[in-house]
């Protein structure tokens, strides 16, 4: 008996939804979306014929939340372009199709801070004034965990200071950071930005877990030039990106790797998976501040307080932590481990202010 022959029988509809093909799988168009036949097979790399899969993994697969890289690899090398029934969009990992996607006009619907479109809701701001506000905040949250013997600097440090540093930009009083900053109040500093606070904080536990890890890097950046830690900044924005998936949507036909998507399709850019493509940059999993192919997709080139914060907030926040904590490490045996799978950052970070 059919489900709409009986109503008491309550019909799957993601049971109905396409399953993920490479691109260019034979299938007909009642299981494929309709412009699947336009998209051209992708071959495997020379030797893996044999191990080549012929269904495509989804970037929401389980164990993706611990560990994506692996998943994003088969995705970049024979998959550039699938369709995921899960997110219900294309999906694109290569770094040269989503860096395209994020500045070409056709792709509509979205934005990063430092894009064009963000410019016209921000209001003009006072650098110098954002620099003293930002190491005044950084100072003080490094000063508060100084004396402790073990602090999680997610906790205790990375989700206040960005909360902190807008705060004292716009005058909100320090009972009321949390509640006024991540509300209206922000609006006044960060337009259509106000809601990046949060990817922020994941962003600043990312690049302090990366230059913790290495107490040679630490000791390096301890009294360095701004330009020094920009690049470690960047470097911690490719590697490990705050946000790992974006969402646009095709307002014109695009033709990408692996085939074409059709216009008035959503598309999902797994920044994640571009970031570590080996095509764009060398030994991709490495964490180099001093790599000379340096790039990120997180944001935009443009001007943006909520870009320019990130980077003000990435500068103090390794000043004033080893400037207040010389000694300042991770406990022996205690790797940062980062989840998440639309953004993705450590969810605690130990350290030892003492040494």
């Amino acid at each position: 008996m059919s489900d709409e022959s009986n109503p008491g029988i309550r019909r799957d509809g993601w049971a109905e939804l396409p399953p993920m093909a490479p691109a260019g799988t034979p299938a007909s168009s009642a299981i494929l979306p309709p412009a699947a036949a336009r998209v051209r097979a992708v071959r495997p790399a020379a030797g893996e014929a044999s191990a080549a899969r012929t269904v495509a993994p989804s970037p929401l697969d389980p164990g993706a939340t611990r560990n994506p890289h692996p998943l994003h690899r088969v995705l970049r090398e024979e998959f550039p372009l699938t369709y995921d029934p899960l997110l219900r969009a294309w999906v694109l990992s290569r770094y040269a199709d989503v860096a395209a996607a994020l500045t070409d006009a056709r792709f509509t619907h979205g934005h990063r801070p430092g894009d064009p479109p963000c410019a016209q809701t921000h209001v003009e701001v006072d650098e110098g004034e954002l620099r003293r506000v930002t190491a005044r905040t950084a100072y003080v949250l490094a000063r508060r965990i100084a004396d402790r013997p073990q602090a999680d600097l997610v906790a205790d440090f990375c989700r206040w200071l960005p909360a902190g540093a807008v705060a004292a930009a716009i005058g909100v009083p320090y009972r009321d950071m949390m509640r006024l900053v991540r509300g209206r109040a922000a609006s006044a500093l960060a337009g259509q930005c106000t809601g990046q606070i949060s990817v922020r904080e994941k962003a600043l536990a990312s690049f302090l877990a990366n230059v913790l890890a290495d107490r040679e890097r630490a000791a390096a950046l301890q009294g360095a030039p701004a330009g020094q830690i920009a690049r470690a900044w960047t470097e911690s924005l490719r590697r490990d990106p705050p946000v790992q998936i974006a969402v646009r949507r095709t307002g014109a036909e695009v033709r990408v790797s692996g085939g074409t998507i059709p216009a008035g399709e959503s598309v999902a850019l797994l920044i994640g998976a571009a970031g570590r493509d080996p095509e764009r940059f060398r030994d991709p999993d490495r964490y180099d501040p001093q790599r000379d192919d340096p790039g990120q997709l997180t944001y935009g080139s443009g001007t943006c307080p909520a870009v320019l914060l990130a980077g003000l907030e990435a500068e103090y926040a390794v000043r004033a932590l080893l400037d207040v904590m010389p000694k300042l490490r991770l406990p022996d045996g205690f790797v940062p481990e980062r989840t998440g799978l639309i953004t993705r950052a450590p969810r605690t970070l130990l350290v030892r202010p003492g040494g």
